[in-house]
């Protein structure tokens, strides 16, 4: 005690040194801490804020995404009528493939329709039946398909290729049947694409004057 107080005495008032030193030190650090915390809280606070700004960004696109995936998930679910409904266009196209006209004409109602490619051809089921029967089928292969219902009537359209023709299009109706989907009116028919629409029509015409 009597080194310290001789060694640091002045005018009375006892200082020591080394506590000052140590005090100071302590108080540097304590500053140093105190930055380094600050600098890492402003860090924090400017990631922070660059990911807020980030996630605001991506949200309108996110939530486009989203909106587009229940938009195609809407455009591509069906309903069961519509599910059975498609089920028995199926059918009709591997029947025929396969010349089974038993099956295939079960799939009509008895007073339904079928319109071929020529135009003289609107057949109900029997004379329509007199003209397949004798054949070995035809075979036309799914492309697209559309299906509108309305209660216990669904109208369709359909793109098919034949290895014969090409593209190829079917339209028609099914109704609901005795619980059971029936096509009423199935319509073939061939696109004709509008650059040589002219053309096929005039031979159409020329065919038609002969």
């Amino acid at each position: 005690m009597l080194k310290d107080t001789h060694a640091f005495a002045v005018k009375g008032t006892t200082v020591n040194r080394a506590a000052n030193m140590s005090r100071a030190t302590k108080a540097s650090r304590a500053t140093n801490i105190i930055r380094i915390s600050l600098g890492l809280l402003l860090s924090a606070l400017m990631l922070g804020g660059l990911n807020v700004s980030a996630q605001a960004l991506d949200s309108p696109t996110q939530s486009a995404q989203a909106q587009n995936t229940q938009v195609q998930s809407a455009q591509t679910a069906s309903s069961p009528d519509q599910q059975a409904a498609a089920q028995v266009l199926d059918l009709l196209n591997q029947y025929s493939s396969d010349a089974d006209w038993d099956k295939y004409f079960a799939l009509y109602r008895k007073d339904g329709i079928f319109i071929g490619t020529d135009a003289s051809e609107r057949w109900g089921m029997a004379e329509f039946e007199h003209y397949s029967r004798p054949t070995k089928g035809w075979r036309y292969d799914l492309t697209e398909r559309h299906l509108i219902q309305h209660g216990d009537v669904i109208l369709f359209d359909e793109l098919l290729n034949s290895p014969a023709y090409g593209v190829s299009r079917g339209t028609g109706t099914l109704i609901k049947t005795d619980g059971n989907w029936k096509i009423a009116q199935y319509h073939l028919s061939f696109p004709i694409p509008n650059e040589i629409a002219k053309q096929i029509t005039a031979e159409i015409k020329a065919a038609n004057k002969q």
